[in-house]
């Protein structure tokens, strides 16, 4: 086999590096998730409060990716990279130090400030480095970050937590952070091949650039309906398991670990096939299941404990399946010298359509006088709707030369 058919091993070495600062910040996102019941406890909130914990992350990564999507493309993608993942860690420490609800919330909110922008340098080293017939695979590695997120941070979060306390978690999260930034500084290499382009033009003109482009404004409209519909639903159901279904607060690590090992495997798998048969095609098959598992765990009722992890396994397995072939087909429709840019206001919009899902959400979703929660049913028949919709607009996108 002809060796420019394979990954090189300093390619794969990025990719893995790259997995890592996905990890990382998807997993300072997921901490709070599983540890709903013992925060709506704690503080004293409701699920309209506790929705708002979330959602303030996502809702400042979209204020600071939109801002910083003028100006991307106009640096070396490795040190904007080292610079910003500095400044995540050190918002780590700082949700620790956190005495009440309302400096939590300020923490969470200056975490998503920098970890939005992350994802969006992340995609735009992929699409740079990785050449058009292997992306598909690439982005299924540094996807996986979510699988190992659920599969070995939740778990041991919620370990620490439980032993020790809930900062406990982010604190081992800081530690992470090290670790991984140093990967990035010895194996990144620099990336400066985009810039005499981007320095060509005005940051105004660029975005003006990538917003008149018909293909591009497809490509954000199906992010964010991607988005939405998975956000509405991922951040209750550890409150739900709990209040609705009986899941017993001890046994929600179990949840996230088999669920967290079956997405590992999916999510390869799907990439490989993303790669053999085509970005639509592969987004299709797996979105329509994805959308069949929201409707199941949403309108589940109270079941024995293995029913309960079968649902939400298949849940996470479909919902991480399908931002694969997604990723790939937004990383296809833009020009490499757009493609910073682009990814940061696409990282924006993803995620403004999640804060604004997980907030709405809050919003209909009540608690009985049982302490169950109420209509997440109801979230769960939108959330398919969207699916759906994005379904046809994948349709619409159409790859751009690179």
């Amino acid at each position: 086999m002809n060796p420019a058919d394979k990954p090189l091993v300093r390619e794969w070495a990025v990719l893995l590096v790259l997995a890592g600062v996905q990890i990382s910040h998807i997993l300072d996102f997921m901490i709070l998730m599983p540890l709903g019941p013992q925060f709506m406890r704690m503080f004293a909130i409701g699920p309209t409060k506790f929705g708002l914990l979330v959602s303030v992350y996502t809702f400042s990564a979209a204020a600071v990716g939109f801002a910083a999507a003028f100006f991307i493309d106009r640096f070396d993608r490795k040190q904007s990279l080292l610079i910003l993942y500095a400044c995540f860690g050190a918002t780590t420490l700082l949700a620790a130090s956190s005495e009440s609800y309302a400096m939590l919330l300020a923490a969470r909110a200056m975490a998503g400030a920098f970890g939005g922008v992350l994802s969006a340098i992340v995609f735009a080293i992929v699409g740079d480095l990785i050449p058009e017939g292997r992306r598909g695979a690439a982005l299924g590695v540094v996807m996986s970050s979510f699988s190992i997120a659920a599969t070995v941070g939740v778990p041991v979060s919620l370990s620490l937590a439980t032993q020790f306390t809930w900062r406990a978690p982010y604190f081992f999260l800081a530690g992470l952070c090290i670790i991984v930034w140093s990967g990035v500084l010895w194996l990144l290499p620099c990336m400066r091949g985009h810039l005499n382009a981007a320095r060509s033009r005005r940051p105004l003109s660029r975005a003006l650039e990538v917003f008149r482009e018909p293909n591009l404004r497809r490509a954000f409209l199906f992010s964010a309906t991607l988005f939405f519909s998975g956000f509405a639903v991922i951040p209750f159901i550890s409150p739900y398991m709990v209040a609705n279904v009986g899941v017993r607060e001890a046994q929600l690590p179990l949840l996230y670990l088999v669920g967290g090992m079956l997405t590992l495997a999916m999510v390869r798998l799907v990439g490989r096939l993303t790669d053999l048969h085509g970005k639509q095609r592969v987004f299709t098959l797996v979105a329509c299941a994805s959308a069949l598992a929201m409707l199941n765990l949403t309108h589940l009722p109270r079941v024995p404990i293995y029913l309960a992890i079968a649902s939400s396994a298949f849940m996470m397995c479909m919902m991480s399946g399908r931002f694969v072939p997604a990723m790939a087909l937004m990383t296809s429709s833009v020009a490499p010298r757009l493609r910073g840019s682009f990814m940061s206001f696409n990282s924006s919009v993803q995620q403004f359509a999640s804060g604004t899902a997980t907030f709405g959400a809050s919003l209909v979703i009540g608690r009985s006088a049982a302490g169950e929660l109420t209509h997440y049913g109801t979230v769960g028949i939108l959330a398919a709707a969207a699916t759906l919709a994005s379904i046809y607009l994948a349709r619409r996108i159409r790859a751009a030369a690179d």
